[in-house]
This record gives structure tokens, sequence and C-alpha cells, in this order.
């Protein structure tokens, strides 16, 4: 029987129904179900529509549905889930619960609706989800601190438009990654913070028909508070998109890292060795490691992107306040969720099983005038203006060009014919440490500065893996939101 069967008299159409259930999908909401059920039995308890004895009966026998259909680790094999005739994961819970406790069960809906329940489930998926992701974007950030203090003081050429630019150490350049990462549990902090209020006792669209205090569930389910307004306590999926637009960026970052190393595994650049526990070959050239992971992550993070775009989609113009449409917001949340957490698993395991060809890198850092911007400033602290410094040293690299030599090659002669500001201690600025140094700033690359960046970093990634825990890897698809 459907919950909502009463008024009708004709039954649905087969494929319609089929087609409009949500059950094949929300199944993932089990335990965030079973949780704000237990906490709205609470409310009715306080509220005199079930006994004390009724409401544990109630909680005891949810806890045995969870029990029962998830997948709880030690070997434990659920029971299916497909042998129950229900229209979604409200219907499902319910039905299981009528079949434990008999009509006891059905007392359950008083005083709420499914469309306060969806709400309040997705709130609560997104909030234990982003716990985990952010304990993999944690490991994978301690990965890369890890990677960074072992490089010590190897240096690589860092690159705009794609062309050498200036050396750079490789922990800076792994603190760039760092630096993202960090954003990115913020925002996902960020966004749990504004979505953790409690839409349960706001009814269909009005409130709760019982005076219901809803502070009881709020508090058992650790929301901040209740929700303030019932309209926009049904119709609200900000959080969805929000939360969708934060795992984009985690992908956009995680796609940059990739597409790095996809080029510096390329024997053009030879700067690190990939990982063959994470490389494929060639059925057809048996020389050939493909950085098979790195790519699919660039690739991956279409989906993901394309599950904020399916969501924005489905919102845009939705009158107040429930519509079936938001329906169509679960599976790209869903599928983002498991494209996320996987991915960045895997960056973690990967990133540990790197390793960089670091006399490489600082072969391409000794050529190419990687020194030409420490050169200008050496004419800048001799008082030259540096619009004419640029000029000069570009002049000076022109002529190294000629000469097929680089800047620290030229004679003292040659420079000063170019500039007479240049003197003999110029040979010292410009050396492969030196124009590490001249970048003395909070934030350069100078090799006391990244050593102060990497303490910090090291202690604040800390910190946030004690908080958030060790990575466990929830392989079970359903539960996993796949």
């Amino acid at each position: 029987m459907k919950m909502w069967s009463g008024r009708f008299r004709e039954p649905l159409d087969p494929l319609f129904d089929h087609w409009q259930r949500s059950i094949k999908f929300d199944r993932a909401l089990l335990v965030e179900e079973v949780l704000a059920s237990k906490a709205h039995s609470l409310a009715l308890l306080q509220a005199g529509t079930l006994t004390a004895g009724e409401q544990q009966q109630i909680a005891e026998a949810l806890d045995a549905i969870v029990e029962r259909f998830q997948p709880q680790g030690g070997g434990h094999k659920p029971q299916s889930m497909d042998s129950v005739d229900a229209e979604d994961i409200h219907h499902f819970v319910e039905l299981m619960l009528v079949e434990q406790v008999g009509e006891l069960g059905l007392k359950l809906h008083t005083g709420r609706s499914r469309n306060e329940q969806i709400a309040t489930d997705l709130r609560l998926y997104i909030r234990f989800r982003s716990s985990g992701i952010i304990a993999n974007l944690a490991a994978w950030a301690q990965q890369l601190v890890l990677q960074a203090k072992r490089a010590g003081s190897a240096v690589m050429p860092s690159y705009t438009h794609l062309q050498r630019a200036e050396p750079v150490l490789v922990a800076h350049w792994l603190l760039a990654y760092v630096e993202m990462i960090q954003r990115d549990i913020s925002r996902l902090e960020d966004c749990v913070a504004r979505l953790n209020y409690c839409p349960l006792g706001s009814g269909a669209i009005a409130g709760a028909t019982l005076a219901l205090d809803r502070t009881i569930a709020a508090r058992e389910l650790a929301f901040t508070a209740p929700t303030a307004n019932s309209m926009d306590a049904t119709s609200d999926r900000d959080f969805v998109l929000e939360y969708l637009h934060v795992l984009t960026l985690i992908g956009i970052h995680a796609s940059r890292f990739a597409e790095e190393m996809t080029l510096f595994a390329t024997a053009e650049f030879g700067f690190i060795d990939l990982p063959e526990a994470f490389s494929t070959g060639s059925s057809a050239m048996p020389q050939k490691k493909n950085p098979d992971l790195t790519e699919l992550i660039r690739a991956k993070v279409g989906r993901i992107s394309g599950a904020a775009q399916t969501v924005t989609l489905t919102l845009k113009g939705l009158p107040l306040a429930y519509n079936k449409d938001m329906q169509e917001t679960q599976e790209p949340v869903f599928a983002a969720t498991s494209t996320a957490h996987i991915m960045v698993y895997l960056l973690a395991k990967f990133t540990r099983a790197l390793s960089f060809r670091t006399e490489r890198m600082r072969m391409a850092c000794e050529s190419g005038y990687l020194n030409a911007m420490a050169a200008a400033t050496y004419l800048v602290y001799k008082g030259m203006p540096f619009r004419t410094a640029h000029e000069r040293i570009g002049a000076a690299v022109r002529l190294g060009l000629e000469e097929e030599c680089e800047l620290s090659e030229l004679t003292l002669d040659q420079l000063q014919a170019i500039a007479p500001e240049f003197q003999q201690d110029f040979y010292a600025a410009i050396t492969l440490e030196a124009t590490l140094d001249c970048h003395d700033v909070i934030g350069g690359t100078a090799r006391a500065r990244v050593a102060e960046a990497l303490a910090a970093t090291e202690l604040r990634i800390k910190t946030l893996v004690d908080t958030y825990g060790e990575v466990v890897f929830e392989e079970d698809p359903v539960h996993a939101g796949a």
C-alpha cells in the first residue's frame, strides 16, 4: 500500500510507478533515515503521542532494520532491499517497522511529512560524508607534506604559460597543493556549518500539526538548532548545490595535480617515476607505462561538475515549497560523493608512492636563464629602476643566446658593456641558491621561508588528521553512494 493511497481509486500506470520511485537510489540514506526517525520518536514521546515503552520498542526495531540491511563489516552480509515493494526509503523503513512492531509502527509518521524527512536525511548524509572526505583530504595533504620534507633542498623549475620561469624548492611546489587542500577542507566545514539546522517538525510545508518540541530532534541529531522557517526548510537545497560546488573545486585541484604528474612523468620532463601500482601498460607497445590514475582523475572531475550543473538546472525557477523535481537532486549527490571519496583516497596512496628525479629537476633549473629575475633584482639593489634593470638583463640574455652560454658564463667586461653597475659580486647573486633565497618574503621560495612554512603546515595538517581520524575506505557501493 502506498503511503498516500487513501484518496486514490485507480492504480498507477505500472511503468510510471516504476519510473517515479526513488528507492533504487535513496536506499543510500537508510542510516540517516533511521537516525532521523529515532530522533522524531523522542519528540513524539515528549508530546505524549508515544509512551516510553512504545518509543523504546520503535527505536530498537529501527536499529534492527539497519543491522539487517546495512553492511556492518566483519563479514556481515546484509539482506537485499530489493525484495521489499517500497516507493522510497521512507516507505521502506515504515514497511520494515510495521513488519516488526505491527500497527505501532504506523504511529511514527504522526506529525511529520516525507518533505521534511528527505530534507533532514540529505543534510545528515552530506554532514557525515563531508567528514569522510575531509579525512581523505587531510591524508592526501599529509602525504604531500611528507614528500616535501623528504625533498629537503631539492629544486625544480616553476612554470608560467608552461614555460620555465624561476627555480623553486620542490617542497614549495608541493606545499602549493596543500594550500588548495586546506581551502577545500575549510569550504566543506563552512558548508556543513550552514546546513547544520534540523528540518524535522516543519511538516509538509507549514509546520507540524502537533505541538512538537523541535529542539529535541535537533539536539539528538547534533544539529545547531531547528530551522527557522518551515517553507524554506522543506524546499531548501542550497546546501546540496553548495556541497557539489565544493566537491567540484576539490576535483579541479586534484585534476591540476594529476595533470602535472602526467606531464612530469613524460620522457620530455622526466621529473617523476610513476608508481607501478597506479599505472598500466599497453597491449601493443611493451615498453609503455601509462599514467592511468592521473588521467582518470582529470576525467572524473567532469562527473562532479556535471552533478552540480544538474542540481542547478533542477532548482532554478522552482516555486515554494517542495516539488517532486527535488527528487532529482539526490542521485547527483550520491554519485559525486562516491567519485570524490575514491579519487582523493587514491591520491593519498599515489602521492605516498611517488619518486622524484631530483637530479633531473636540478639540471632543468641550471639552464634557460631561470636566474634572470634574480639578476634584475641585483641591478635594482645597485640603484637601477626595475624597468631599466629588466631591459638590461633582457639584453644580457640576448647576448647569452648569441654566445650560447648562461648569464653566469658571460664575462664581466661583456656585462659592463651592457650596464656599468655589474660588478664581480653579480656572479654570487645569481647562483641557484641565491636565486632561491632572493625570494625572502612570506610565502616565497627562499629556503628559510619554506622551512618555516613546512613546519607550520605540518602542524596544521596533523591537527586535521587528529580531528577527523584515520581514513577508512567504505567499499560498499550503496553506503558510499555509488
